[in-house]
């Protein structure tokens, strides 16, 4: 796969289906948190905010994931997140299932008060 350097080029090389969820991610975190400016970065879109990683998102064979850009957001929120499939640092939806909008804005809206307190 071609190395892509933007956002949408990202998004362009993907299927329509899975294309139509990651484009709705992206506006659900510019809509929780306008003034996000998106790159690419690990090879994924990367939202960043006041210049550090927010959140990123990438797509993958059999779901999508939302990357939290940190180490510890999964391990100290595990509790809300165990009904979902998740690593280190991300949480993996299925493509065939609705996407939990208030899941991706309450962790945008977590990251981005952790960027401000660590200034």
């Amino acid at each position: 796969m071609k190395t892509t350097t933007t956002i949408d080029e990202y998004l362009a090389s993907l299927p329509r289906d899975k294309k139509a969820t990651l484009e709705e991610v992206r506006r659900i975190i510019r809509t929780a948190i306008p003034g996000t400016v998106g790159t690419i970065a690990y090879g994924m879109p990367v939202m960043k905010y006041q210049g550090k990683g927010l959140v990123g998102f990438a797509s993958f064979k059999d779901h999508w994931s939302l990357f939290t850009m940190n180490g510890t957001y999964i391990e100290s929120h595990h509790k809300e997140l165990e009904r979902y499939s998740t690593t280190k640092s991300a949480i993996h939806f299925a493509y065939d299932r609705p996407i939990q909008e208030e899941l991706i804005r309450k962790v945008a809206m977590d990251r981005m008060k952790e960027i401000e307190v660590r200034g």
